[in-house]
């Protein structure tokens, strides 16, 4: 089963530091990006997103994404990890955009510990959260930046123009990732109506998100990550920004 991670970031009030979090100098240079439907990312669109790889994978051994919140420390998802071993020795790739041809731009660090959400028993239980401790900082530039982590006033639902991104499938039945950064826009979704009887029945809990499209179309099963859907964070741009979650 392919797996990735995407992030959901936000522009709001109550951001963890203005001056030193949630800046995407790229994205001045090219404008506003206003993308419905997967596109591959321009370079350093979105500067704080990474590439977990495995060495022992095929090709360039991508896992799961993850957003750097730290000179040091990355915020993923805990199922990328799940059965993982010599964890040391897979890598974190910051400020690439192309996995298969990795610029000057681009700096890798190993993981020198992981972290697992304590109660995590598996995608189903909820908890589904990890921190990397990378074994060397990395150095802030205009392709890479650090998301910010928000406060307890952030109200999610009061966001909008919220994107995705990653190396996730593109495909909904695909097992393969593309090579370049995705993104795409989506619309947050009220939990009631994400919890109707017409979609997900009660199974979205009150500490998930739900995004997408109510008629259908772009989310993280096809951009970021695997089912379900709603639940899948997501990417909202503007700087500064808000890291909201990880899957």
């Amino acid at each position: 089963t392919p797996r990735s991670v995407a992030v959901l970031v936000a522009t709001s009030p109550g951001v963890s530091d203005y001056r030193t979090c949630g800046l995407r100098p790229m994205a001045d240079h090219y404008g506003m990006m206003r993308v419905v439907g997967g596109t591959n990312a321009q370079p350093g669109a979105w500067p704080w997103i990474v590439s977990i790889q495995n060495p022992w994978y095929s090709g360039v051994g991508h896992v799961c994404g993850g957003s750097l919140i730290s000179p040091q420390w990355v915020l993923t998802a805990a199922h990328c990890f799940e059965n993982a071993s010599y964890v040391t020795m897979w890598r974190v790739v910051v400020g690439a955009n192309r996995l298969s041809q990795l610029g000057p731009e681009v700096e890798v660090r190993n993981i020198k510990r992981l972290l697992m959400h304590e109660y995590y028993r598996g995608i189903k239980s909820g908890h589904d959260i990890a921190l990397l401790e990378l074994d060397q900082p990395v150095w802030c530039s205009q392709y890479i930046q650090l998301a910010c982590v928000p406060d307890a006033s952030l109200r999610v639902m009061d966001l909008s123009n919220c994107y995705i991104s990653g190396w996730g499938s593109t495909l909904e039945r695909s097992g393969r990732s593309p090579d370049i950064l995705q993104e795409a826009m989506v619309n947050l979704i009220n939990l009631k109506i994400c919890n109707s009887t017409q979609f997900y029945r009660g199974a979205i809990k009150t500490h998930n998100l739900c995004a997408g499209y109510m008629q259908g179309g772009i989310d993280t099963c096809q951009v970021g990550a695997c089912p379900p859907c709603p639940t899948s964070p997501r990417l909202c741009p503007e700087s500064p920004c808000n890291v909201l979650g990880a899957w």
